[in-house]
């Protein structure tokens, strides 16, 4: 008789003999998931920001609680200490000049008005501190490119640049007896105004663009003003969203061409006032009016030297502060930097009622001890040759040496001449290497204190890294965008002093390359809170940081 087959069930449990201690066993939940949220939290908020991201990959209430607003807000302002993003400069685009929204589409229509998407806000701070940005060009479309008049590199070389919004606006270097400004909007495309005048000419270029900085009405516009090489401006009024809302609401045209309005290099508008600067350094001053431009004020130096930047805001019921940052000659043959703060009343008149003016370098006054001479060596080494570019934000001033090896210096005169030459002039080209040597941006703090107090313009450092010549800069709210011109663009935090390099210069590393022939072109460079728009012969290209 065979075996009966043993039954496929396994066996039971052997008995647990009488006074063991039972096998204990992991429970199947984790004990940190049954804390309270408000506990978690806690727990979280002693993360730095990469772990936070880290833990969102756990499960979903990891995630949804990494994702914490209030937790992100405190480790933004411990991280860059303040309440809103940087590179803020006037009311385009804002209800109050300071508020930052989040992206369209970002915030719920449920949520408050003054809702902040604080994790975002991190992201943005952080990509900008090291350079992330994503690239995209201005005319990727060829018909766009031709449609432009000129040359594509004669069109956008020189280009002008200014962002209102979600707006880029351009304007062309090509000469036209009507030259046009371009509006680009990521969302209805690029449109065109034309600047015609009575007194157009067939090489007629713009020559300076500037915005109108005051609080925005309720409408959807503000005004953009464009000027001309012929000394003429017009005042149009541009629809963010709407091409017909765009129209020319007010010009002015000079009786004849003189230096106060031949050309305008530099420009600042702010509700009733707009400042000038012409390139021969006569400052006028218009009131801008509902139905007239009226020209005021002419101040004029013969100390003072493009290239320059103007910063206007307000100061008080009626009262404007006006600071320019120059570059002012060094004997024998060289450059430093120097700036002024004129304060403009505009009621019953215009009028300038106070001026204060300051050097980065000067020889102070009565017998020079030691100490004296020690720091006038100090401002005797920073001078410079030439000067490229200088820029403020009525807080610090940069200064941009331009010490590129020119072609024509061989046969210039001695720099130990008496007499030096214009801080930008330089021959039409210069020899540039692969491999440039660093150029160092000077940067300098601009004391500003109320009443009698003396003024004072003190270098801070120099800041260093970005290779090669630098053509243009731009500054706003303690953030400095400088552009090289081998297209190399670098961010720098004037505050903590620290740069990194957005965009190098492709094989600019190559130390066997023979030295190249480039044509000196200024560039031109802008930035706001999630950009930076770059214009040059190499096209218009813009970089966004909100990825």
């Amino acid at each position: 008789m065979s075996k009966r087959k043993l039954s496929p069930t396994g066996l039971p449990e052997a008995k647990r003999p009488f006074g063991v201690a039972p096998h204990t066993t992991a429970p199947s939940y984790r004990p940190f998931n049954a804390l309270y949220d408000e506990v978690i939290l806690t727990i979280f908020s002693y993360l730095p920001y990469a772990d936070l991201c880290t833990v969102q990959h756990v499960n979903r209430d990891w995630s949804r609680l990494a994702q914490d607003n209030q937790l992100w807000k405190s480790l933004y302002l411990s991280e860059y200490g303040r309440t809103r993003l940087r590179g803020v400069r006037g009311f385009i685009g804002r209800s109050d000049g300071r508020e930052t929204k989040p992206l369209p589409g970002r915030a719920k229509h449920e949520l408050p008005e003054d809702f902040r998407d604080w994790k975002w806000m991190f992201r943005i701070s952080s990509n900008w501190r090291t350079g992330r940005c994503s690239v995209e060009r201005l005319y990727e479309d060829p018909d766009e490119l031709r449609s432009l008049p000129g040359p594509a590199e004669q069109t956008l070389s020189g280009s002008h640049v200014l962002l209102a919004g979600a707006l880029t606006i351009t304007s062309t270097r090509t000469q036209s007896p009507y030259p046009e400004v371009q509006l680009v909007c990521p969302f209805h495309g690029m449109r065109s105004l034309s600047c015609q005048t009575p007194r157009s000419q067939p090489s007629t270029i713009i020559t300076a663009l500037a915005l109108d900085q005051s609080p925005p009405a309720r409408t959807q516009s503000f005004r953009l003003a464009t000027f001309l090489s012929t000394g003429e401006f017009i005042i149009f009024s541009v629809g963010q969203h709407q091409s017909t809302e765009s129209v020319s609401r007010l010009s002015y045209l000079p009786a004849v061409r003189i230096p106060r309005t031949a050309p305008i290099l530099q420009a600042a508008f702010h509700g009733r006032l707009l400042a000038t600067l012409s390139q021969s350094f006569h400052l006028s001053l218009y009131e801008v009016s509902a139905g007239a431009i009226t020209h005021k004020l002419t101040l004029s130096s013969f100390t003072s030297h493009p290239p320059s930047s103007l910063v206007l805001t307000p100061a008080g019921t009626d009262t404007y502060k006006l600071i320019i940052a120059y570059a002012i000659p060094v004997f024998p043959a060289h450059w430093s930097v120097g700036a002024t703060e004129l304060i403009i009343t505009t009621a019953p008149s215009f009028v300038v009622s106070s001026s204060r003016t300051i050097r980065a370098y000067d020889v102070p006054s009565g017998w020079i001890d030691e100490s004296k001479l020690r720091l006038m060596r100090e401002q005797w080494g920073r001078r410079v040759a030439r000067v490229a570019d200088t820029q403020t934000d009525g807080k610090w001033v940069v200064l941009a040496p331009d010490e590129a090896p020119r072609a024509a210096d061989a046969g210039s005169p001695s720099s130990d001449s008496d007499t030096p030459s214009s801080p930008s002039s330089s021959p039409s080209s210069f020899v540039a290497a692969r491999m440039h040597s660093p150029s160092s941006l000077q940067l300098y703090r601009l004391y500003l204190p109320a009443g009698a107090s003396t003024p004072k313009l003190t270098y801070v450092r120099s800041l260093h890294g970005q290779l090669g010549p630098v053509t243009a800069l731009a500054l706003a709210d303690g953030r400095c965008v400088s552009l090289g011109a081998n297209g190399s663009i670098w961010v720098w935090d004037l505050e903590a002093g620290t740069g990194a390099e957005v965009f190098s210069a492709g094989s600019a590393g190559d130390d066997d390359a023979s030295p190249v022939e480039l044509p000196e072109i200024k560039g031109h460079v802008v930035f706001d809170e999630r950009r930076i728009v770059t214009a040059d012969a190499r096209g218009v290209v813009v970089r966004r940081f909100d990825v």
